[in-house]
């Protein structure tokens, strides 16, 4: 039951693998949102979790986000790619189109967002997301003859609500591209790891403040989402086969030289 690529779906995408062992993994932060289902895909061992649980009973801010990177670690898995949905705070990206972003900001509060509650253990985090991972990803995007957009800000907010048209003007006036509820600390904690980790962010609407007239509903995202399951799995199960069997990338670096307060999995 090892697997060297783990796979964390987000709303609405709740299986990956047709053929797969499911396992029950313990760890030290508690139970992960479900089951873990591994299996292979194109040779590779991948491990399958859904972030919110089978049947979507996990708010944003009650998924315990370090049970399930430990979990994954501890299954094996060495990259993460994150599938998730995401609000567009830019007009070119409408409905249904796929983003790798390459930057983060964080507004959440009160998550628990880091394993080290001990020790000084302080990792780079100035690129959260794996150089090696999103180009598998874009590539795999391209092939699908679908193509994705390479690069963006990501802001993630705390939920479980939908920002107000302020909040997300002000978001927009930032410069920043999208806005999600899931992908901290959940990115942090794969890199305390030493995790590969890639966001692949499907893009369900345009959010408040760029459309005067309308504003996001549980509904809308939850449709678009659906309409789209389908081909974000397909380009995540083709990113999973691109990816080199080797990671030639800094995230497996970062704790090289870092007195640790307990022992990897």
């Amino acid at each position: 039951m090892r697997a060297d690529i783990g796979v964390v779906g987000g709303s609405g995408f709740y299986e990956l693998l047709t053929d797969a062992e499911q396992v029950g993994v313990d760890t030290p932060y508690g139970e992960p949102s479900d089951l873990v289902s591994v299996g292979s895909v194109g040779g590779r061992r991948v491990a399958f979790l859904p972030r919110h649980g089978r049947r979507h009973t996990q708010a944003p801010h009650t998924i315990n986000y370090r049970a399930n990177v430990w979990a994954l670690r501890s299954l094996g898995v060495r990259r993460i790619l994150a599938p998730c949905a995401v609000g567009s705070l830019r007009r070119e990206l409408g409905p249904g189109a796929l983003v790798v972003p390459d930057q983060l900001v964080d507004r959440t509060s009160g998550r628990v967002q880091t394993f080290y509650d001990e020790g000084a253990v302080h990792v780079s985090f100035a690129d959260p997301y794996c150089g090696q991972g999103r180009t598998a990803v874009l590539k795999a995007a391209a092939d699908a003859g679908d193509g994705a957009h390479d690069g963006g800000t990501m802001v993630v907010v705390e939920g479980p609500r939908f920002s107000t048209r302020a909040e997300s003007q002000w978001f927009a006036a930032a410069g920043w591209s999208l806005v999600n509820m899931t992908g901290h600390p959940e990115a942090v904690l794969a890199r305390e790891l030493g995790l590969c980790y890639t966001s692949v962010a499907l893009v369900t609407d345009l959010d408040a403040g760029i459309d005067a007239d309308d504003s996001v509903s549980q509904e809308d995202v939850f449709k678009v989402f659906g309409e789209n399951t389908e081909r974000l799995r397909n380009v995540i199960l083709e990113a999973v086969k691109l990816l080199p069997e080797r990671r030639e990338c800094p995230c497996g670096h970062v704790l090289d030289g870092i007195p640790l307060p307990f022992d990897l999995p």
